[in-house]
């Protein structure tokens, strides 16, 4: 099930924060994220635990995909990309027509995930990220549409 994060799953996206990212979002951070009206967060949820998550930042009429992340044990079941395309879709509801984010050049399974819900390369950020280095794809979504087919 995919629902807006609460409070309370707060400690479970901090968990894979720390598991899966070099540069982890702390708990304030997320605490103080999840408070501001311009991030939507929303949670993956399995049988009662939080097994991913995803941040969508609204800075005017533009939506930036700040994390997705799904935990190990649960990928390939088509999590991540139900994720990615909830947060275009309540990104939708906010007036967002152009969705951009980075990710990793090496990684292959976002990048597909992306690239299927119409988002294309449009640049290269190099060494965005750091430990290890590497250079990052800038996708985009540009849609005057409104809908997207799940």
């Amino acid at each position: 099930m995919i629902r807006r994060m609460r409070e309370a799953d707060i400690p479970g996206a901090a968990r894979l924060e720390k598991l899966y990212f070099s540069m982890p979002w702390s708990l304030k951070q997320l605490t103080e994220s999840l408070a501001n009206p311009s991030y939507l967060f929303l949670v993956a949820e399995e049988e009662g635990g939080i097994v991913g998550y995803g941040g969508l930042l609204r800075i005017l009429d533009e939506g930036d995909v700040t994390n997705i992340v799904i935990e190990e044990a649960h990928r390939g079941k088509g999590l991540g990309r139900k994720l990615a395309a909830a947060l275009v879709e309540e990104g939708h509801k906010w007036g967002i027509r152009e969705f951009t984010l980075e990710v990793r050049v090496s990684n292959l399974s976002a990048i597909r995930i992306y690239e299927s819900l119409g988002f294309t390369k449009e640049g290269l950020r190099r060494k965005f990220y750091e430990k290890p280095t590497e250079d990052a794809w800038i996708m985009w979504k540009r849609d005057g549409s409104g809908s997207l087919f799940l």
